[in-house]
């Protein structure tokens, strides 16, 4: 019974976060999009910052929340609440100390980072978006404290606060900036300016909520903390695998827009604007791109608990049984999803970026459909292998598919009748042979390990089908009526109802499956999945 409850307790926080997740990729995507729209090439500069911005955040902040929430989970276990607070205050101090200084490297060398990524107009946007590593230090070890303490909320409701105010002031922002005149560069500017202060709002809350969680503690308290070095040490010891696997991401992407970029204009030959206007085709469809993956967030945050309570009992088969029904959950989302833009690449470019040109964008957002699926797929992997404590393998499988995407880049992207489409041609089969690696490496080190075929085999057909009907359903209603607009929204409405039968008509979903979902029992009945 006291199992069971743990269970639900993770199951119940992980579905705060992906509400949390849900929500604020509906507003990121509402952002984004008419963001897109406004600043054009100026697009490019946004993306650029965010690039570098990336880096130093993943290097300074990414394995903190974790970490933290680690060890003050274990303290708050032990009764030790001196412990608690100790490794909140030196870890927040040491962690905003080393942001500040991730910080001030991206505004001194702005001008260095543009000029790498074959963009000097990008310098403004990086200038601007630099105090955001430091307040998104303070964040993670505010989230870090929360998380330890099994409350999930504050991290949900400091990344809506984010996105909202990332809507509100920069798409505010850029619009003023836009009609008063001002180049596109300075506009994409005005649009980071959201984001910093989106940081500084969430930053805010969350020590507003810390203030208020430590009144409801305990008084008094006899442990007798670590030391700071100790703590120190330990913290770092969780974070960093945590840090290098994710910063391996950020650095491939940065390297990715590096190449594409310097290639363009010294192998093809165009010139500055002209790249930013075509890289602007790139980065803009990736708002869609990025939306699967994103989703993956909340399935891991089900999945890895659930793991590490089976891997404590012992209970192989309870493992082999999440792990089946986390990668079949995952292959169920990311499928149609990739099929989907697979198929209806150019008309949801079409409709969601009117200032994009189609015939570039739209097979851009076709060819990142592969790539799309398996990137889902390779983020519940690592996931899986790091609640096994297998750290550092997803890091080396990700170097394998990088230096496929950078030699793509290099290349390919250099032959003028391919250029751009290089780039997502080689991330396809990047993450492609990552995932594969993945799959590889989760069918030795898992015991009873599912079988893959047998988890993807319906979830693809289901998928294909799918796919094919929302194509002709486009076609044909497009013939008809002429409109992209109708004949889409009615492509993606045949294609939500052909999906979801095939899925029961096959018998897809299990009982184990619904699980790892919030409310899982009740659509199990609903369904009637036994």
């Amino acid at each position: 019974m006291a199992n069971k409850q743990k269970q639900n307790t993770f199951f119940g926080g992980a579905a705060i976060l992906a509400a949390g997740i849900v929500l604020v990729k509906i507003i990121s995507a509402v952002y984004k999009m008419p963001l897109i729209n406004i600043l054009g090439s100026g697009y490019t500069d946004f993306s650029n910052a965010f690039n570098v911005f990336n880096i130093l955040l993943m290097i300074s902040t990414a394995g903190i929340p974790v970490a933290i929430s680690k060890m003050i989970s274990e303290a708050n276990a032990q009764g030790r609440q001196n412990q608690v607070h100790k490794i909140f205050r030196v870890s927040l101090i040491f962690f905003m100390a080393f942001g500040a200084i991730c910080s001030l490297a991206m505004f001194i060398w702005a001008d260095t980072f543009a000029a790498l990524l074959g963009n000097p107009k990008s310098a403004l946007c990086m200038r601007v978006l630099a105090p955001s590593v430091f307040l998104v230090s303070g964040i993670a070890a505010f989230r870090g404290y929360a998380q330890g303490h099994s409350h999930m909320t504050p991290s949900s409701v400091s990344q809506i606060i984010e996105a909202l105010f990332k809507l509100i002031v920069g798409l505010s922002l850029a619009m003023f900036l836009i009609n008063s005149g001002s180049d596109e560069s300075t506009a994409a500017a005005g649009a980071i300016v959201g984001v910093t202060v989106s940081e500084l709002a969430a930053l805010c809350y969350l020590a507003v909520e810390y203030f208020h969680t430590r009144r409801l503690e305990p008084a008094v308290s006899n442990d007798t903390p670590w030391d700071s070095k100790r703590i120190l040490k330990t913290c770092l010891t969780l974070a960093i695998p945590i840090t290098l696997t994710s910063s391996a991401t950020s650095i491939l992407t940065t390297i990715d827009t590096s190449l594409i970029q310097n290639q363009l204009q010294n192998a093809v030959g165009l010139t500055l604007d002209e790249t930013r206007s075509l890289y602007s085709q790139y980065s803009g469809v990736l708002t869609v791109y990025q939306i699967p993956s994103a989703l993956m967030a909340a399935l891991t945050a089900s999945a890895v608990p659930a793991i590490t309570v089976y891997l404590g009992q012992k209970n192989r088969r309870g493992v082999s049984r999440v792990v089946g029904s986390s990668l079949k959950t995952a292959a169920m989302v990311a499928f149609p999803c990739g099929v989907g833009m697979i198929v209806l690449g150019t008309p949801i470019v079409k409709l969601l970026f009117p200032s994009l040109t189609a015939d570039i964008a739209g097979p851009i957002l076709s060819i990142l459909g592969v790539a799309s699926i398996a990137v889902c797929l390779m983020l519940v992997c690592n996931a899986i292998l790091q609640a096994h404590d297998i750290l550092y393998v997803p890091i080396v499988t990700m170097v394998i598919g990088g230096v496929i995407m950078v030699l793509f880049d290099y290349f390919v992207v250099a032959i003028p009748e391919v250029n751009i489409f290089g780039s997502p041609i080689g991330s396809s089969i990047g993450y492609g042979i990552t995932c594969l690696l993945d799959l590889i490496v989760l069918s030795r080190v898992v015991p009873h390990c599912p079988n893959f075929l047998g988890l993807f085999a319906k979830p693809l057909i289901a998928s294909v089908v799918m796919g094919a009907g929302a194509w002709a359903c486009y076609g044909l209603l497009f013939k008809l009526t002429s409109s992209n607009t109708i004949a889409l929204l009615m492509a993606i409405a045949a294609a939500v109802v052909i999906y979801a039968a095939l899925l029961l008509l096959l018998k897809t979903i299990t009982k184990d499956d619904l699980a790892l979902m919030p409310k899982g029992e009740t659509i199990g009945r609903l369904l009637r999945i036994k």
